[in-house]
Protein backbone atom coordinates (compact mmCIF):
# COMPACT_ATOMS: atom_id res chain seq x y z
CA UNK A 1 0.00 0.00 0.00
CA UNK A 2 1.30 3.42 -0.81
CA UNK A 3 -0.91 6.59 0.65
CA UNK A 4 -0.98 8.99 -2.84
CA UNK A 5 -2.87 11.92 -1.24
CA UNK A 6 -4.50 12.88 1.91
CA UNK A 7 -6.66 16.11 2.28
CA UNK A 8 -8.85 17.45 5.22
CA UNK A 9 -11.46 15.73 2.91
CA UNK A 10 -10.31 12.44 0.98
CA UNK A 11 -7.50 10.11 0.91
CA UNK A 12 -6.36 8.14 -1.37
CA UNK A 13 -3.80 4.65 -1.52
CA UNK A 14 -2.45 2.75 -4.43
CA UNK A 15 -2.95 -1.37 -3.49
CA UNK A 16 -0.37 -3.28 -5.30
CA UNK A 17 -0.89 -7.11 -5.29
CA UNK A 18 1.43 -10.03 -6.16
CA UNK A 19 0.46 -13.47 -6.70
CA UNK A 20 2.91 -16.66 -6.98
CA UNK A 21 1.71 -18.70 -9.63
CA UNK A 22 2.86 -21.90 -8.90
CA UNK A 23 4.97 -24.42 -11.79
CA UNK A 24 3.78 -27.27 -13.43
CA UNK A 25 6.13 -29.23 -10.82
CA UNK A 26 3.90 -27.51 -7.95
CA UNK A 27 6.41 -25.67 -6.56
CA UNK A 28 5.79 -21.80 -6.29
CA UNK A 29 7.39 -19.83 -8.37
CA UNK A 30 8.64 -16.08 -8.72
CA UNK A 31 5.18 -13.44 -8.40
CA UNK A 32 3.93 -13.07 -11.86
CA UNK A 33 0.91 -11.75 -11.87
CA UNK A 34 0.23 -7.98 -10.73
CA UNK A 35 -2.85 -6.86 -9.23
CA UNK A 36 -4.08 -3.75 -7.55
CA UNK A 37 -5.82 -0.72 -7.65
CA UNK A 38 -7.44 2.51 -5.84
CA UNK A 39 -8.63 3.08 -2.50
CA UNK A 40 -10.81 6.56 -2.12
CA UNK A 41 -11.71 7.79 1.60
CA UNK A 42 -14.40 10.59 1.78
CA UNK A 43 -13.62 11.13 5.06
CA UNK A 44 -16.69 13.33 5.79
CA UNK A 45 -19.26 10.73 4.38
CA UNK A 46 -17.30 8.01 6.58
CA UNK A 47 -17.21 6.03 3.12
CA UNK A 48 -15.04 4.34 0.91
CA UNK A 49 -15.00 3.18 -2.84
CA UNK A 50 -11.82 0.28 -3.95
CA UNK A 51 -11.86 0.55 -7.75
CA UNK A 52 -9.21 -1.76 -10.26
CA UNK A 53 -9.28 -2.85 -13.60
CA UNK A 54 -10.22 -0.43 -16.41
CA UNK A 55 -11.85 2.09 -13.84
CA UNK A 56 -8.86 2.48 -12.08
CA UNK A 57 -6.88 3.38 -15.08
CA UNK A 58 -8.97 6.26 -16.08
CA UNK A 59 -8.94 7.56 -12.64
CA UNK A 60 -4.93 6.97 -13.38
CA UNK A 61 -5.31 8.43 -16.72
CA UNK A 62 -7.48 11.74 -14.97
CA UNK A 63 -5.36 12.33 -11.91
CA UNK A 64 -2.10 12.48 -14.39
CA UNK A 65 -3.80 15.15 -16.46
CA UNK A 66 -4.80 16.99 -14.03
CA UNK A 67 -1.29 17.07 -12.14
CA UNK A 68 -0.20 18.37 -15.85
CA UNK A 69 -2.29 21.57 -14.54
CA UNK A 70 -1.08 22.15 -10.95
CA UNK A 71 -4.04 21.81 -9.49
CA UNK A 72 -5.38 23.15 -5.93
CA UNK A 73 -6.08 21.04 -3.37
CA UNK A 74 -9.95 21.99 -3.77
CA UNK A 75 -9.58 21.09 -7.40
CA UNK A 76 -8.00 17.30 -6.59
CA UNK A 77 -10.54 16.90 -4.19
CA UNK A 78 -13.65 18.11 -6.91
CA UNK A 79 -12.39 15.38 -9.02
CA UNK A 80 -12.26 12.92 -6.10
CA UNK A 81 -15.43 13.59 -4.86
CA UNK A 82 -16.95 12.34 -9.19
CA UNK A 83 -15.56 8.63 -7.52
CA UNK A 84 -17.11 8.92 -4.52
CA UNK A 85 -20.09 9.41 -5.52
CA UNK A 86 -20.42 5.60 -6.14
CA UNK A 87 -18.63 4.97 -2.70
CA UNK A 88 -21.45 3.17 -0.49
CA UNK A 89 -19.09 1.33 1.81
CA UNK A 90 -18.68 3.00 5.11
CA UNK A 91 -15.12 3.11 6.63
CA UNK A 92 -14.98 0.90 9.31
CA UNK A 93 -11.25 1.23 10.52
CA UNK A 94 -8.91 3.57 9.21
Amino acid sequence: MQMLYNSDHYAVVQIQLAMALEDPAGEDAAPQLMRGGYEIVDKFARKEIYIEGALAQRFKEGVEALIETSPSVEEIDAYLEGYTQLAHHPVVMH
